[in-house]
């Protein structure tokens, strides 16, 4: 390992990306939302009309390239290093493209597509959108599931969750921002996190954006940034999206977080994903989340993170929103293995900054001789591995009944067949 040459690029990494912005590029003018909201109450619904100006990445692009180029892939750092580099000039040439094809094309090239095949398991994250819906569809509406109430305003959810934030990070400190024009109810950085100011919160909102924003986006930021021999693990880089979101579902799922809503929220984007990439436009994805019983600026919202690449139809869509259960299925699987395989580390590696599940297999020899070291903020769930590898190993074990020839009077017969 060339340490010397991986300093140098690492840490051009860090500041040739530093104008590569994908979420702020991509924002739309305030007040859209609601104009569009208006004109469809009249009935007459039109869609939104979006310029958003590209910003000028070019120079950061053809500087991310040049250390892709540099980067030998045989070395386990430097292919690290390349990946990164490759992903944050993808970024850059995606936001450069907003509002035409491009945009479409690179979005997928950082972020992939929900109907893609995983080939060993022959699944897509459309099969476990679809299944999900499935299942809760005939729980909606039923009278024994107490509906969630939302009473919690932004302000006091802010102050409920720097007192948590304050408490868990013990090293370092975290701004919670209440800031009224974000698309998203909260997103986190390493070292602050914004709430939404027009957001209303529930209890379990409260512990799901918890364990999601702050316990897995805000902590793998933070102790990347305390990696003194690869900085660029404390960035988040867009390569990193899929594997940082399936980590944050799995702890909402694991924690006991998350609520049918959330999870057919989740659910809801991912197949409207792929109605864009086949042709819907945002009246169309309006639409559909109405029918699939959100409320009007709940759908619109959900529309808008869809078509957040500056059009609103003609398949420019932003995929970002399928990585949330193609993330979960891979890191429960991945996690599963790495129990089943006896190696603990790579659950531990995976915090240690912003990576993905490869990087953590392909790094955990630099972890193992101490040039990386292990993470300082880890979530309880993820930590104490007896309880986890017991989850997993049970998760493991029952994913093998088969329910399509199970009927719940078979406890009757089970019952009989014990006499």
């Amino acid at each position: 390992m060339n340490e010397k040459k991986i300093k140098g690029l690492d840490e051009e990494i860090v500041r040739s990306s530093k104008k590569i912005k994908v979420l702020s590029a991509l924002a739309w003018p305030q007040g859209e939302e609601e104009k569009f909201l208006e004109n469809w109450n009249r009935g007459n619904p039109k869609l939104p009309k979006i310029n958003l100006t590209p910003p000028d990445v070019q120079e950061s692009i053809s500087s991310l390239e040049s250390i892709a180029d540099q980067c030998q892939a045989s070395d386990p750092v430097e292919k690290y290093l390349m990946e990164t580099a490759r992903s944050y000039a993808y970024a850059g040439r995606m936001i450069s493209a907003v509002g035409t094809p491009d945009f479409t094309r690179y979005s997928v090239k950082i972020y992939g597509r929900p109907d893609h095949i995983y080939r060993t398991q022959r699944l897509t994250a459309i099969d476990a959108a679809k299944f999900f819906l499935e299942i809760t569809d005939n729980l909606l509406g039923n009278t024994n599931i107490i509906p969630t109430e939302t009473d919690i305003s932004a302000t006091e959810f802010a102050g409920w969750l720097k007192t948590e934030v304050d408490e868990f990070f013990e090293h370092d400190t975290v701004e919670v921002v209440v800031d009224p024009n974000m698309a998203s109810k909260a997103l986190a950085g390493a070292t602050r996190i914004r709430v939404r100011g027009s957001a209303v919160f529930s209890q379990l909102d409260k512990d799901q954006l918890l364990y999601h924003e702050a316990f897995v986006h805000t902590a793998t930021q933070l102790n990347g940034k305390k990696q003194l021999n690869l900085q660029s693990l404390g960035l988040g880089a867009p390569r990193t999206t899929r594997t940082q979101e399936g980590i944050a579902v799995l702890a909402e799922l694991i924690t006991n977080s998350i609520d049918i809503s959330r999870l057919r929220r989740v659910a809801l984007r991912v197949i409207a994903v792929q109605m864009a990439l086949e042709g819907a436009d945002f009246i169309e994805l309006f639409k559909f989340f109405v029918d699939a019983g959100q409320t009007q600026i709940e759908a619109v919202r959900s529309a808008q993170r869809i078509f957040r690449g500056g059009a609103v139809k003609g398949s420019v869509v932003f995929t970002k929103d399928a990585v949330y259960l193609s993330g979960l299925l891979e890191v429960h699987t991945f996690l599963r293995v790495a129990i089943r395989d006896n190696r603990p580390d790579l659950v531990r590696n995976l915090f240690a900054g912003r990576m993905t599940i490869a990087d953590a297999v392909r790094l955990a020899p630099q972890f193992d001789n101490g040039w990386l070291i292990p993470p300082v903020y880890i979530p309880t769930w993820a930590s104490d591995l007896r309880r986890l590898a017991a989850l997993l190993a049970y998760s493991a074990f029952v994913g093998n009944i088969k329910l399509d020839e199970i009927y719940l009077e078979r406890a009757l017969e089970i019952e009989g067949d014990l006499d």
